[in-house]
């Protein structure tokens, strides 16, 4: 099937984004000063998402063979696929494993253990460290989620400020891994070595991470006022929690992860008796039946976006920022604003480092700035972006496995890891406290890449495929792994 053809720029094709950020924010804005309960829940995502599509189709001009084919494109790309299959297997995990008694054990034996007053903080170390070790976030979600909205709500804990530092731990890692898709991807697309990527990129990310954990200590330890009733434990009814963290950490596979998950849920429940073999089927059905939401949510934004990309949006943005540059500051400001503004628009953080590479590397040589940061700051505004929009894929996994008990738009003023990360980028830019690599091996412009070939040859993709937003000229070929 046919797709929009894609004239040039077109500011015109970010209309529908416009007016489902619209529909969500300015709703939710209007029933508050009204006084509605719960005024950000009031209009379902997937219904304004439905309503932003649909004035897709009215807005860009092309047959409508051309506009279904380019909707039906983004909602089959792989990474949709990838995230539709993560958040249904999420969803089993949490029910089977809760239906057998695992979460309560598990809630049980965390707070036995460990103070109220540092859970949050906690989470948001325990995230941060696995993901770091598997360089994927939407796995981070998927396994550690379900475990802190139990906790969460046993011990009457500020819900929305535990979510966020679920995510916030979960694009620490993202964004830093060595292994993670957006570090190989934009350490690639600008030819330098991935060490020294990390050690600009670590220098900016520790600020970030020190006051994240004071705040989180500060403002998430007034959990409750009132003490806590810790119930008995049973160690076996754990160990599916155990087995799901031992193997993310390991880098299995999320999809072997969280069917590992339910299979020995499931059979730990058939041994102490808490599940039969039809009760056993009934709750991965019902782990499904609760993330349809999340899945139409998934596909729409797919969708949506693919239709932004073929009508110009991504096109338009690339062309406003770049006119705006004429220095290095402005240059590196502008790589960033770009890569924000692209992610805003696709929605997946690798897709907009890919979509932007090659226009970053020509502002990088004509201003002179050196690679090694264009790639860190590029790794760092994808995720910044990523982790601030209400529509981004990990957003909407711990939104759908925490029941939708709070919104997206709830969770993100407590993102406070991501806004300090662009926060110290933005001051490094001005103020090269990260740069240490730097000025001790100043880049050799006239060699234009010291990459050792040798070191970067195969490399795991953990979020996304590169799909066709891909320049046929820096294309590389890359073996994928589920996030």
């Amino acid at each position: 099937m046919n797709r929009i053809e894609n004239r040039g720029a077109n500011g015109l094709a970010l209309l529908p984004l416009l007016i489902f950020i619209g529909l969500m924010v300015g709703t939710g804005i209007i029933l508050t000063i009204a006084g509605v309960e719960k005024p950000f829940h009031q209009i379902p995502p997937s219904a304004a998402l439905f309503l932003a599509v649909i004035s897709a189709f009215v807005i860009y001009k092309a047959p409508m063979e051309k506009k279904v084919g380019s909707f039906i494109s983004g909602c089959t790309n792989e990474n949709i696929a990838i995230m539709v299959l993560t958040v249904l297997l999420a969803g089993a995990f949490a029910t089977v494993a809760g239906v057998m008694g695992g979460v309560d054990s598990f809630v049980n034996l965390c707070l036995t253990f460990m103070p109220t007053s540092i859970l949050i903080a906690g989470f948001f170390v325990i995230c941060s460290l696995m993901s770091l070790a598997t360089g994927s976030s939407s796995g981070t979600v998927a396994a550690l989620a379900p475990i802190a909205f139990s906790i969460g709500q046993v011990a009457d804990l500020n819900m929305a400020m535990l979510f966020a530092a679920v995510l916030g731990g979960a694009f620490f890692g993202d964004n830093l891994s060595i292994i993670s898709d957006t570090t190989i991807v934009v350490t690639r697309g600008q030819g330098v070595e991935m060490r020294d990527k990390f050690r600009i990129n670590l220098w900016i990310a520790l600020p970030a991470v020190v006051v994240t954990i004071a705040l989180l200590l500060v403002f998430g330890g007034q959990a409750t006022s009132a003490p806590i009733e810790i119930g008995e434990y049973n160690l076996i009814k754990v160990i599916p929690y155990f087995v799901v963290l031992l193997f993310a950490v390991l880098g299995m596979n999320v999809f072997a992860v969280l069917t590992s998950g339910i299979v020995l849920s499931g059979i730990i429940g058939l041994f102490t008796s808490d599940l039969t073999f039809l009760t056993f089927n009934q709750a991965v059905f019902e782990g499904f039946e609760g993330m349809i939401e999340i899945v139409v949510l998934a596909l729409f934004i797919g969708g949506l976006s693919q239709m932004m990309k073929d009508a110009g949006g991504i096109q338009f943005i690339i062309e406003k920022v770049t006119k705006k540059i004429n220095s290095r500051q402005s240059a590196e400001l502008g790589i960033a604003g770009m890569v924000a503004l692209a992610d805003a628009a696709i929605a997946n953080n690798t897709a907009a480092l890919i979509a932007t590479n090659d226009i970053a590397k020509e502002i990088t040589h004509k201003h002179r700035v050196d690679p090694r940061r264009t790639a860190a700051l590029m790794d760092i505004f994808s995720s910044v972006a990523q982790g601030l929009l209400p529509y981004g894929n990990q957003i909407l996994l711990l939104v759908g496995i925490a029941g939708g008990i709070v919104s997206p738009i709830e969770i993100i003023p407590y993102m406070w890891y991501v806004m300090l990360l662009g926060l110290f980028a933005v001051i490094s830019i001005y103020i090269p406290f990260a740069d240490h690599t730097i000025k001790k091996t100043p880049w050799v412009w006239e060699e234009n890449s010291r990459i050792d070939d040798t070191e970067t040859s195969v490399f795991s993709i953990n979020d996304t495929s590169l799909g066709d937003l891909s320049n046929p000229e820096t294309a590389v070929t890359i073996q994928t792994k589920e996030d």
